[in-house]
C-alpha cells in the first residue's frame, strides 16, 4: 500500500496542530465529568493601570488550598480548570498594597468569570 507524501505530511500537521491547540486552550471539561470554569482579569493600581508582577491568590472554599498566579506584564491573570461546585475567594497584592477579597459562588453559572482586582488598601503585617 502506497501513501502519498502530501497525505502523510497533512496527517502529521493535523496531529501537531491538535496537540499545540490543546496546550494553549483552557480546559472545557473537568475530570470525572465535573463542569469547570475559569477566572480571569487584571490587577490594577489606584489609577487603573495594570500591575506587573502582582501576586493573585485564589483560595478553594472546600479544600482551603491556595493557588497563586504572578500577574503578567500588563497586569492580567487567569486560573483555569476550576470546579463549578466550589466557592472561591480571590485577592491580589503588590508593592505593600492589597485588593478587597472577592467571592466566587457556586451559584455563579458563568463559565468564564471576569474580575478585575484593584489594589486599594495597605497590606497588614504577616499577610
Amino acid at each position: 500500500m502506497w501513501i502519498g507524501k502530501a497525505s502523510v505530511t497533512g496527517a502529521v500537521f493535523l496531529c501537531l496542530a491538535r496537540f499545540c491547540f490543546a496546550q494553549v486552550q483552557p480546559p472545557d471539561a473537568g475530570q470525572g465529568g465535573t463542569a469547570v470554569r475559569s477566572i480571569e482579569g487584571m490587577v490594577l493600581n489606584q489609577s487603573g493601570t495594570g500591575v506587573s508582577g502582582a501576586r493573585v491568590l485564589l483560595k478553594n472554599g472546600k479544600s482551603l488550598e491556595v493557588r497563586s498566579f504572578i500577574a503578567l506584564q500588563d497586569g492580567k491573570y487567569h486560573f483555569y480548570g476550576l470546579s463549578t461546585d466550589v466557592n472561591y475567594e480571590i485577592r491580589a497584592q503588590a508593592n505593600g498594597m492589597t485588593s478587597k477579597t472577592k467571592n466566587i459562588s457556586v451559584f455563579d453559572s458563568h463559565k468564564v468569570i471576569h474580575l478585575d482586582l484593584k489594589l486599594t488598601k495597605k497590606l497588614k503585617a504577616g499577610n
